[in-house]
């Protein structure tokens, strides 16, 4: 909640930024700020062991893998990551390969998000000297429409309320973090449902293929994403809030060798599953990403689905420019990289939510039970791999590079 800051505190400690959320969006803000010489406070709410192995998304584009890179935070991430220039579609008994790394010269890094936070914790915290809280409990927002807010929480450690006074608040905690509900009634959040699950599973099986599967099937989409040489992530496509308990391991793979079977290819590697959760598809974009003195970049602005990777993307995209704006104003007194933050950043965040629509007729065109998108469903697949000119559109927006940054 937001509110005028408590009365009877003591004295609140100062930092110019305060960053909520440990996720990428809100580590890579407090790194840059840290290379800077700016301090600054991140505040979790989880523990680091916690975020440190929290299963997320693992496809990462090269423009944003080149934006860690000249900020110090890749060096780990370009020895480890495996490099994607192909994906292959699996439809009608067939097999499709897809080659956007010779179209466009460009390729995608697979590295898990645990990873990536793992690298950037240890950045900010053991190497920059960058402070940070685990364990927090209610946050607070304060005097946001002022030039002197604050934050307040509970110390995980001793049980008292600490008062943090700060210049500005970085709102990276997600889209149930208590940023999202300080917003005033005049923010816009458009929300997209496409009315259908996936089940997302995690294997303790090597990949079926050197690289990302997608299976266009009547009874439903299913996807294949090497995450290591001995996990693989697997979707499926189910009903909205499904039961995971419904799904046996019998029939998660009885349902994946069907839906990813092609002529010509041999079966999945079957493995034990470590993890089973149903996810509801749906997109949302807040507009503006700013209120006073708070600032939305990842999850807490906007979300994508993961039909076509690009949520982690996103939050980079994000921190990237929230990180440089407000080192040009704490520095310099330069406030044009804030007053044109939400724009800026909602260019890239729209097209990619139109990307993603794109993608997700193709994955579901055909399992919908409606004769006429899954024939548009095949007449767009079709015409990527007949079409030069509809390959090389669908490989930069895959990519991320038509988009500008």
């Amino acid at each position: 909640m937001t509110s005028a800051s408590p009365s009877n505190s003591a004295a609140p400690q100062r930092f110019p930024v305060v960053v909520v959320g440990a996720g990428p969006a809100g580590l890579t803000i407090g790194n840059i700020l840290r290379a800077a010489g700016v301090d600054c406070l991140v505040l979790e709410a989880e523990t680091r062991e916690f975020i440190e192995q929290r299963p997320r998304a693992g496809v990462i584009e090269e423009w944003a893998v080149r934006g860690l890179q000249r900020r110090g935070l890749a060096d780990t991430l370009l020895e480890r990551a495996q490099l994607h220039t192909e994906c292959e579609f699996r439809f009608a008994g067939e097999r499709f390969r897809f080659a956007y790394g010779e179209l466009t010269g460009q390729h995608h890094f697979v590295y898990p998000q645990p990873l990536l936070v793992t690298d950037l914790v240890r950045e900010y915290a053991d190497v920059r000297g960058g402070e940070i809280r685990f364990g927090v409990r209610d946050i607070r927002l304060h005097d946001l429409e002022t030039s002197r807010p604050s934050v307040s929480y509970t110390d995980a450690g001793t049980g008292e309320r600490q008062l943090v006074g700060c210049e500005f608040v970085a709102g990276c905690d997600g889209a149930r973090g208590v940023t999202r509900t300080v917003l005033p009634e005049t923010t816009t959040i458009a929300r997209h449902d496409y009315g259908i699950g996936w089940l997302a599973l995690l294997a303790e099986a090597p990949p079926s293929s050197d690289c990302v599967l997608f299976g266009i099937h009547p009874s439903g989409f299913a996807g294949h994403m090497a995450r290591s040489p001995e996990v693989t992530r697997y979707y499926l496509e189910c009903p909205p809030g499904d039961d995971p308990e419904n799904w046996s391991h019998d029939r998660v793979w009885a349902e994946l060798q069907q839906r990813l079977g092609a002529d010509g290819t041999p079966p999945l590697t079957e493995g034990r599953l470590i993890e089973k959760r149903v996810l509801d598809m749906h997109n949302y974009v807040v507009e503006p990403m700013t209120f006073g003195r708070l600032f939305l970049a990842g999850d807490s602005a906007h979300l994508t689905a993961p039909i076509a990777a690009k949520g982690m993307n996103l939050a980079l995209h994000d921190a990237f420019l929230l990180g440089d704006a407000l080192v040009a104003y704490l520095d310099k007194d330069d406030g044009s990289g804030l007053d044109g933050y939400s724009e800026a950043c909602l260019r890239r965040v729209w097209d990619y939510q139109e990307f993603s629509q794109w993608l997700s007729e193709v994955y579901h065109g055909t399992s919908s039970g409606d004769e006429y998108r899954a024939g548009t469903t095949f007449a767009r697949l079709r015409r990527l791999f007949t079409s030069p000119a509809a390959a090389a559109a669908f490989a930069e927006q895959y990519l991320g590079t038509a988009a500008t940054y």
